[in-house]
């Protein structure tokens, strides 16, 4: 198939990009990695007048470990952040996500921003930016604003950026002392979205007991569900935390549909299984921290 026609626009600086989009209005499209833009469009998925090509502005190509966390701009590849080594140690959940993320093929393609943008509630990094409060950071030719996770996916494959604005980075925050996470996911085959996944988050107080615990569910809803179970796994030290009880609690949280792929009950027992294995793994890494 074919995709529409549109205006092609290669910007060769950001303000040059944001003109173009500003101008474009909710008619404007922003590639970057294109992969998953450009099947949409070949499936006549979206049809946008005009498609503003990012590729050439290097300085959107950035990862900074700041003091605060890792920052990653907008024209950085899932790869690039999967391989850097600083960046796996100061936020391990990235590299614990991203091998999960389709094939070596497209992360050598496309970009960790691009993902979020999308907002697809069956894709790993959405919910990895909501497990750990990070932001998005979205430009338009006057003005810069950081939005939180909380308020950036809207909605499925919906985000807050509104037309004329370009997302330049995203914003990971570093873990507390004695913090640990871990990423699971069952799907059809290794590469798939996931039929279901589990990003979890495991602090431990000075006495070594879950302080904080709180799971981000993968196809468990229109957005990633961020559920809190500290309260259910009873301030007690990871061994004898009965992360069966603080599974089942985000299995009352979560809101599955039935698809092709699967049933809403199957996905709401496989969350279950998922939640208490990677809550484990986290206390178990944050034990190692």
């Amino acid at each position: 198939m074919k995709p529409p026609p549109f205006d092609y626009h290669a910007p060769r600086s950001v303000g040059e990009a944001l003109d173009m989009l500003a101008g474009a209005g909710e008619h404007g499209k922003v590639l970057a990695g294109g992969q998953s833009l450009i099947p949409m469009l070949n499936m006549r998925l979206a049809a946008p007048a005009h498609l503003v090509d990012i590729n050439r502005l290097a300085g959107l190509a950035t990862l900074d470990v700041e003091p605060g966390g890792v920052r990653v701009g907008a024209l950085t590849r899932h790869a690039q952040v999967e391989r850097a080594a600083p960046v796996a140690a100061a936020q391990p959940l990235l590299r614990q996500a991203l091998r999960l993320v389709a094939h070596p093929v497209i992360r050598n393609r496309g970009t960790v921003v691009g993902s979020l943008v999308h907002a697809d509630p069956a894709a790993e990094l959405p919910a990895v930016l909501a497990l750990l409060g990070g932001s998005v950071r979205l430009a338009r030719r006057d003005a810069t604003r950081d939005v939180p996770a909380g308020g950036f996916f809207t909605g499925p494959m919906e985000s807050a950026v509104e037309p004329g604005e370009l997302a330049v980075s995203a914003f990971f925050p570093l873990l507390a002392p004695r913090a640990g996470t871990a990423f699971r996911e069952v799907a059809r085959r290794h590469g798939d979205y996931a039929l279901a996944g589990v990003a979890a988050l495991v602090e431990l107080d000075e006495d070594l007991h879950v302080g904080t615990a709180r799971v981000a569910c993968v196809s468990a809803g229109p957005v990633p569900v961020l559920v809190d179970v500290t309260e259910a796994c009873g301030h007690r030290p990871p061994a004898s935390t009965d992360w069966a009880a603080a599974a089942r609690a985000v299995q009352d949280r979560i809101e599955p549909e039935t698809d092709i792929h699967a049933t809403a009950d199957y996905r709401r027992h496989l969350t279950g299984v998922l939640a208490r294995q990677a809550l484990r793994d986290a206390a178990r890494e944050a034990l190692d921290a």
